[in-house]
């Protein structure tokens, strides 16, 4: 039995390429091709286009890769990513590995590095090589630190910005006024670099601030 592969890539010779290299692997077949992750997600409601493994390009028209991969890990969460692409933005590559792509490879990667990559994503769960694996780990410890610069008061802010309450409602449970709460999100914002409540929500649940 072949493991099935989906190509998402927006450059047709290199995605035809791709899919004569990967139907050439003993252990693997190329299902189709999509052009960005919109297609792929139309693709997916028929369960039949619903691959084992997807090989993701980060810089895809319409909807990216971070962005599909996203929606996959929470939709699809059996089909496995793994990134290809020429991307060498170290936090493009961290956004795609933090949206649940399985491993990262650039497109220069050599034939029997390929077929190593599927079969072990594949049968491992993932596939990183030293690189990123350093790039994980850096970005690990980058983490670490930051919790170590939020105050005490700042932190119990994030967990109760984590709920449904207001900025109204934390300020009232912290016994604060609103534009200490403000000051408070402002400098979180600030110092993890952040733009949104959205984010800082994901910023605690990946660093165990806040469990859901």
């Amino acid at each position: 039995m072949k493991y099935s592969v989906v190509i998402v890539e927006n450059h047709t010779l290199l995605s035809q390429a791709l899919a004569e290299l990967i139907n050439g692997f003993s252990r693997f077949k190329v299902l189709y091709s999509c052009r960005n992750g919109e297609e792929l997600i139309t693709r997916f409601k028929n369960k039949k286009y619903i691959p084992q493994i997807v090989l993701m390009d980060i810089n895809l028209p319409k909807m990216n890769g971070i962005e599909t991969t996203s929606i996959l890990k929470k939709e699809y969460p059996q089909v496995k990513v793994l990134a290809l692409s020429t991307e060498r933005n170290t936090k493009k590559i961290l956004q795609v590995l933090q949206a649940g792509a399985k491993g990262y490879l650039p497109k220069d990667t050599e034939k029997r590095i390929l077929e190593k990559a599927l079969i072990e994503v594949q049968e491992t769960g993932f596939y990183h090589t030293k690189d990123v694996t350093s790039l994980l780990l850096e970005s690990l410890y980058a983490k670490k630190e930051n919790n170590k610069i939020l105050k005490e008061r700042e932190i119990e802010f994030v967990k109760q910005a984590c709920t449904e309450k207001t900025y109204k409602e934390i300020a009232s449970d912290m016994c604060l006024s609103p534009k200490t709460i403000e000051g408070y999100r402002d400098a979180v914002f600030e110092k993890l670099n952040l733009k949104n409540r959205t984010a800082m929500v994901i910023y605690a649940i990946r660093n165990d601030i806040f469990t859901p």
